[in-house]
């Protein structure tokens, strides 16, 4: 069975050269002109991918993509961005977009990034029920974790923390992202909410937690996980 694609444009030229080339890829598509079908077809739909621009009629993308995740959806989602629209860009990676790609964007462009994202989606998938990564295998079944063979003792939030970073290594978090994915969007904590549990996290899984080779701290953005090798399971 294919992967599906939702397109929310309303832009009708705009979606329909994406639409054919997607399908000529091998992706099912959906689209949608508004922001309301567009909400209304990821909730039913449940593509693989939302393809969601940010300028749209009824509702506008920002806000479709926060109730997304209001909702509880997952659903990866690349924002597509007019240039100029840097504040918008950064809002919407902070309310869990996956990526984003500003217009006018080359089709080569913005199909390496489609594919990207499915290919993390498609590890995680695969990988999420038990991972290793240096001294460390975390077991999501069985809500346990090790330590250099050692049980480690571990919280419901603190598992959803690591499911997070484990789906997107490599990528830097934001501290709001981090809150709306784990806590959710109506959740009125703060970044010290974040920076307690990562603290929590390097003592449990680092090596030396004053010098963390897995849970970085990014200047000025958040967090980010590096495995340092390819995760596996045990």
């Amino acid at each position: 069975m294919s992967e599906s694609i939702l397109i929310v444009e309303d832009d009708p030229a705009i979606a329909k050269g994406l639409s054919h080339n997607l399908r000529f890829e091998g992706f099912s598509v959906y689209s949608a002109a508004d922001g309301e079908r567009g909400l209304e077809l990821a909730l039913e739909k449940k593509p693989d991918l939302v393809l969601l621009d940010l300028m749209l009629p009824k509702q506008n993308g920002l806000e479709v993509l926060r109730e997304l995740r209001r909702l509880g959806s997952d659903v990866p989602v690349i924002v597509l961005t007019a240039k100029g629209e840097e504040h918008d860009k950064v809002r919407g990676l902070e309310l869990g977009a996956d990526d984003y790609v500003t217009k006018p964007f080359s089709l080569k462009e913005l199909l390496a990034r489609v594919h990207a994202v499915l290919r993390r989606k498609r590890k995680f998938e695969k990988a999420v029920e038990c991972v290793c990564f240096g001294d460390s295998c975390v077991d999501f079944l069985s809500h346990s974790a090790t330590f250099r063979g050692r049980p480690v003792e571990l919280t419901a939030k603190e598992l959803e923390l690591l499911r997070l970073f484990f789906s997107r290594e490599g990528q830097a978090l934001s501290r709001q992202e981090i809150l709306n994915r784990v806590w959710g969007f109506d959740y009125f904590g703060t970044d010290r909410t974040v920076d307690n549990f990562i603290t929590r996290l390097r003592q449990k899984f680092e090596r030396d937690p004053e010098q963390p080779q897995h849970f970085l701290t990014v200047r000025g953005v958040g967090y980010r996980f590096e495995s340092g090798e390819k995760m596996t399971k045990p």
